[in-house]
């Protein structure tokens, strides 16, 4: 994910939890609605529309070109707009996308919708990490909690909204109700969208100064770049498919929600897992533990196909996917100058976003040749504990401040 630059000080909010809870419904819509609830719909829009995986996998390849597009363009307005804006303008487009996408069965409808979701939601995802980092600036772990927050609960909420509602509904209705599951998606975003804009415009941080990038250690940073696009191209095959797969394996509607259901509420209770991990190690360990952690819990349901290691899978991979951006990020601050974490963080987000946009069709494709989309669950996994592996040979690029300190002396 995109973070900008830091901002200059301004004055905060007298409510700044509100705030927080405000941005966090934005991270709901333009992430747990926008990019994973479609994973939910998916095995209703497949059997009614007669889709291979392959069509149905395309659809969130370009929600990840949108993805791709929406990110760059932000990056490059957000030093000369006030990102209370763009995250506005991005909230509000996104839920008209989202609203409009059970309007027409055509493919390319759908993929107009889906490219537009990802272009308008990465506005403001992009831009929601700036405006949370100037909450509580004068209280460090206050802040740093904000932020994780906003990642973690944010999505983690529209994935159990989303779990707890449309598997349930669509049994009931059957498939030919899954127009009403992107109307349903829509109602709930418009409805958080009050909250959200009034969050985003009670912080209101100063444009950015124009700064010349510095220089990026590109050959020592290889490992984690390696380990980040292992991360993008498996991670986003298990919230395309997973749903699908437990359908085609003859699982009920309350299976399929109640794992949902786990892996959003794990999403949010993930960023006080890792906390303690990201803070101490400067090398590529905690991302290289973290895509373990990913690629066994795609692997499991293949594994063990049953309701506990369903559940438990979801449970392990819920703990864990979220937390590599912050990984990354981790590594970056630890290792670099302040003023090379927005280049080199922006430098990662187009590694991942490019790695993203690949997984899903090539998945979908996979699925239809081998006439398992189980398969593609465990090539997932066998890439992502690549991924790890890479980031297994990143060494620190710096001593650790401990470590400085006994050489000077």
């Amino acid at each position: 994910m995109p973070v900008a630059e830091p901002l200059s000080p301004t004055r905060e909010p007298a409510r700044p939890w509100l705030v927080l809870l405000g941005l966090a419904f934005g991270v709901c819509v333009t992430n747990g609605f926008a990019r994973f609830a479609y994973g939910l719909i998916l095995p209703a829009m497949k059997a009614e529309l007669g889709w291979t995986y392959a069509q149905a996998g395309w659809l969130n390849t370009a929600n990840a070109f949108g993805y791709i597009g929406g990110a760059v363009v932000t990056m490059v307005m957000i030093s000369r707009m006030n990102p209370s804006y763009l995250f506005n303008f991005g909230l509000i487009t996104t839920a008209v996308s989202l609203f409009a996408t059970g309007m027409d069965p055509a493919l390319w409808w759908q993929t107009t919708w889906r490219i537009l979701a990802g272009f308008f939601g990465a506005m403001s995802f992009s831009t929601a990490g700036a405006l949370t980092a100037q909450l509580f600036q004068r209280e460090p772990k206050k802040n740093a909690l904000a932020i994780a927050l906003l990642f973690g609960f944010g999505g983690g909420l529209g994935i159990v909204l989303s779990g707890a509602v449309l598997p349930l509904m669509l049994e009931r209705y059957g498939t030919g109700a899954w127009p009403r599951a992107w109307t349903l998606i829509g109602i709930a975003c418009f409805a958080m969208l009050p909250l959200s804009f009034w969050a985003a415009m009670s912080v209101r941080p100063p444009k950015q100064a124009v700064r010349l990038k510095p220089n990026l250690p590109l050959r020592r940073i290889l490992p984690e770049m390696g380990g980040y696009a292992g991360f993008g191209l498996g991670y986003i095959v298990y919230f395309t498919f997973l749903s699908a797969w437990m359908t085609e394996q003859g699982e009920g509607a309350w299976l399929i929600a109640g794992t949902w259901v786990m892996l959003g509420l794990c999403l949010c209770l993930s960023p006080f897992l890792w906390r303690p991990v990201l803070s101490r190690f400067p090398n590529g360990l905690p991302l290289a533990m973290i895509l373990t952690g990913i690629a066994i819990g795609s692997a499991m349901p293949v594994v063990w196909p049953n309701g506990p290691g369903l559940v438990l899978s979801a449970t392990i991979f819920g703990l864990c996917v979220f937390m590599s951006p912050s990984a990354v990020t981790a590594f970056l601050r630890h290792n670099l100058p302040a003023e090379s974490w927005g280049p080199a963080i922006s430098l990662f987000t187009v590694v991942f976003a490019v790695a993203q946009t690949i997984g899903p069709y090539a998945a979908g494709w996979l699925g239809d040749y081998s006439g398992d989309i189980g398969t593609s669950l465990l090539v997932a996994s066998g890439i992502l504990l690549t991924g790890a592996a890479c980031a297994l040979l990143q060494r620190p690029l710096r001593p650790a401040p401990e470590q400085a300190v006994k050489q000077g002396a």
